[in-house]
């Protein structure tokens, strides 16, 4: 299939936009009428030929179909839209949109930070579980082989077809490290969380890191098929990530990370690297991208090691995007995991290529980014379904926020190492979510999920009278009434499963002082594109001190 480029996280420049029509994205309404556009028309009902004839008539052409969305990608004059539109089988149309890779460019203690080296120490390697690293190709490396040969079982590459996806951007080989390395190649020293496990490369993102949606919805439909065809415990890793234009509830991306979630498949997904995006005024809140704001997935925050093997210094990645979700308000990220300045398995292509500075012991390459944290959670799910292989993603979900390392600081200050700025960020749910990835913490939970209920992210709504923000939970959602995080954060003051708290008891965020405050909580406003290039790579590259 076709290899495409990641969800770039992109700089949040803020701007109005108001839909002409409530099918059409609002970031299609700019379109030149004359000139063509690449689109993701999602039907009421599978499309069939009859459809695809309607936009051909329109002077469209069909270039994928993405049944799990019930969807097709198109190429239509941007004239058409409106009349397309207009037609009742249609649900709603989106631009193609870019995805960019959520990485921002030494022995490192990622493992001991989340204590993944203890659950080793007890054979918890991830043996027998699955993980689709959907990014940028994965190369051959010693440290991707075990006793019983290469370790990626299944490759397909979606953006130029068939099944070559040799990295050619030094990224998707780096998260498949976090994920599955054995430290072949440095004697043990940058072990993955799961060394064990067995991984499928689905080559999205090109090499210069970025995707489309329809090409990553094409790899997670191969992703389900895979599930389905070998019965298989999987998970699929999104190291990337776009700006959310629109609720998640007709969000092509965002429907098609449900579907592979309600398919038995748990999906771990990158926050972002925005949360030092001041363009609104927002001191980076409201950053989080998609489809890390859709509530079923695992959306993942990034911390730093401090360069110790104790965790009780680590302190958030100043760039770790923060929550609520545009539009939706939901509480996000989930879980925070180390995501700064992590040496992992250097892979061929673009970075390596450009960046040897960052090159380190000859056989790997330092990245920073939630890109980074979010393999480290894709693989202490790995270590979850190893042990019970029955888990739903809604049991493993709920068993990594409830375990999560609560004890942080209030706030703390960062420097970024290329220009000296310094950033302060505060330890509230919108920032570090349930709290700090404890894997031994959650082998050693048995604390059930009660019958019928979810682990959706729960909703949260500003409460004009007492200018504070609260949550919503739903009547089938695991944390029902209560609260299900840390000391520090923005919940409630109840706790959930007896006396361990999954949130907080503190309401400590959002007063309507903060300048952004009404472009977090308002309903039209999407993030523009800024210059998250070169600041991105600057972040994937150094990091931060």
């Amino acid at each position: 299939m076709k290899l495409s480029k990641t969800l770039p996280i992109l700089l949040l420049a803020s701007t109005l936009m108001f839909a002409q029509h409530p099918k059409i994205a609002m970031d299609l309404d700019s379109a030149d009428p004359s000139s063509n556009v690449d689109v993701i028309v999602q039907f009421k009902h599978a499309p069939t030929e009859a459809h695809h004839q309607k936009i051909r008539a329109r002077g469209g052409v069909h270039k994928r179909n993405l049944d799990l969305v019930k969807s097709s990608l198109y190429s239509v004059p941007a004239g058409k839209l409106k009349e397309l539109a207009d037609d009742p089988d249609v649900a709603y149309i989106s631009p193609d949109r870019r995805i960019d890779a959520a990485a921002t460019v030494t022995p490192d203690y990622k493992l001991q930070a989340v204590n993944a080296n203890i659950a080793q120490q007890y054979g918890w390697t991830g043996a027998g579980v699955y993980v689709a690293i959907i990014d940028s190709g994965i190369s051959d490396r010693p440290d991707l082989h075990s006793q019983n040969g290469y370790n990626v079982v299944y490759a397909q590459n979606f953006i130029q077809g068939g099944s070559s996806a040799v990295d050619t951007y030094g990224h998707g080989t780096h998260v498949a490290g976090i994920v599955a390395g054995n430290g072949n190649q440095s004697q043990g020293a940058y072990t993955g969380v799961a060394p064990n496990a067995q991984l499928i490369n689905l080559q999205v993102l090109d090499n210069t890191g970025a995707s489309t949606d329809s090409t990553v919805i094409a790899a997670i439909q191969t992703a389900i098929q895979l599930k389905t065809t070998y019965h298989i415990p999987l998970i699929i890793n999104l190291s990337l990530g776009r700006p959310v234009f629109e609720s998640y509830t007709i969000d092509p991306l965002c429907q098609a990370v449900e579907a592979a979630w309600k398919a038995g498949i748990v999906v771990v997904v990158a926050a972002g690297n925005q949360g030092r995006n001041n363009s609104a005024n927002t001191a980076g809140y409201g950053t989080i991208t998609a489809p890390g704001n859709d509530p079923y997935v695992i959306t993942v925050g990034a911390m730093k090691t401090e360069n110790t093997a104790t965790r009780a210094d680590d302190l958030i990645a100043s760039y770790s995007s923060k929550g609520p979700t545009l539009f939706d308000h939901l509480a996000k990220p989930d879980i925070v995991a180390p995501g700064n300045q992590i040496v992992s398995v250097l892979g061929d292509g673009t970075l390596p290529h450009n960046y040897q500075s960052n090159v380190t012991d000859s056989a790997y390459f330092i990245l920073s980014g939630t890109s980074m944290a979010t393999p480290m959670v894709s693989g202490a799910a790995a270590l979850l379904l190893q042990q019970n292989p029955n888990m739903t993603p809604d049991q493993v979900k709920a068993r990594l926020m409830k375990t999560a390392y609560k004890a942080f600081p209030a706030s703390s200050i960062a420097t970024d190492p290329t220009t000296g700025a310094i950033y302060t960020s505060y330890y509230d749910l919108f920032t570090v979510g349930a709290g700090y990835l404890d894997v031994w913490a959650a082998l050693n939970n048995s604390d059930p999920l009660p019958a019928g209920t979810t682990a959706f992210s729960p909703a949260t709504v500003y409460n004009s009278s007492t200018g504070k923000v609260g949550l919503i939970f739903g009547a089938n959602i695991v944390w029902g009434s209560n609260v299900v995080w840390g000391t520090n954060v923005v919940r409630g003051t109840n706790v959930v499963w007896g006396t361990n708290v999954v949130w907080g008891t503190n309401v400590v965020w959002g007063t309507s002082s903060m300048q952004g405050f009404n472009v977090v909580w308002g309903t039209n406003v999407v993030w523009g594109t800024g210059q998250a290039g070169v600041e991105s790579t600057n972040l994937a590259l150094n990091g931060e001190q």
